[in-house]
């Protein structure tokens, strides 16, 4: 018969454990700072969740906003541009009496 070389040993079982030690009053008493941190940092993280979805919709309305200047900037340079070209400017002025120049001005020299 061959001999194992390896003989198992047995461990002793953990000793049960005594529930009633650690749901005691005295235990939940020596943890009630750990329970206050715990609160606390529930606290935190539900006020950094409605603080990044009130930011969130913060930057959602400003980019809108932005998007929207954009646009009037855009009309507005337009228009200026096409209210400036010649034709335009006669148009405008005409009834204010004055009239597109068509001789050449006079050059003043200095003496």
């Amino acid at each position: 018969m061959i001999e194992n070389k390896y003989i198992q040993q047995e461990q002793p079982l953990a000793p049960k454990m005594d529930w009633k030690k650690f749901l005691g009053h005295k235990w939940v008493v020596e943890n009630i700072p750990f329970f206050l941190f715990l609160a606390v940092l529930a606290v935190v993280y539900i006020y950094n969740g409605h603080h990044s979805d009130k930011l969130t919709r913060k930057i959602s309305a400003t980019e809108k906003h932005i998007k929207e200047l954009e646009y009037e900037y855009k009309t507005i340079k337009s228009e200026v541009i096409f209210r400036s070209k010649a034709s335009e400017l006669v148009k405008a002025v005409a009834p204010l009496g004055l009239k597109e120049l068509t001789t050449a001005p006079v050059l003043l020299s200095p003496r």
